[in-house]
């Protein structure tokens, strides 16, 4: 069986002043349609991790965030069919403007010990418990 592709995308745990975690749904034609997921997205070539949350977040929620406002966490490792992908997660607690949806996806802010209530990515779900214990502490 020949390697996997390696697929670097970043993700970030927004969180709220009331400690709920934003959650996005991946559209239909999406591959994980349905799903539930931290916002993020693909690294491109050239671009830092952090780079890529800034723009994402601009680009899906209308959202500006600080390079130094993004706090890595842990990262999750995942081999999925066709591609293994790597991904950091960050934390962030602070940004300019109101976050709203310009991709059309649903958003949803849940509580961190609610967020096995959201069917997600596999590659999603072993990051929850990071979150349950940063906001509790």
């Amino acid at each position: 069986m020949p390697p996997l592709k390696l697929t670097l995308v970043v993700a970030v745990a927004l969180i709220d002043a009331d400690n709920r975690i934003l959650l996005a749904q991946r559209p239909e034609g999406k591959q994980l349609a349905g799903l539930w997921e931290f916002p993020g997205g693909k690294v491109e070539p050239g671009e830092r991790p952090e780079e890529t949350l800034i723009r994402e977040l601009r680009e899906e929620l209308g959202i500006e965030v600080k390079e130094p406002c993004l706090a890595p966490l842990t990262f999750a490792s995942y081999a999925y069919e066709h591609f293994h992908l790597l991904m950091p997660l960050y934390v962030c607690r602070r940004w300019e403007g109101f976050v709203q949806s310009l991709e059309g996806q649903a958003l949803k802010w849940v509580k961190p010990q609610d967020l096995r209530s959201y069917p997600m990515p596999p590659a999603d779900e072993p990051l929850i418990p990071f979150l349950i214990d940063l906001v509790a502490a």
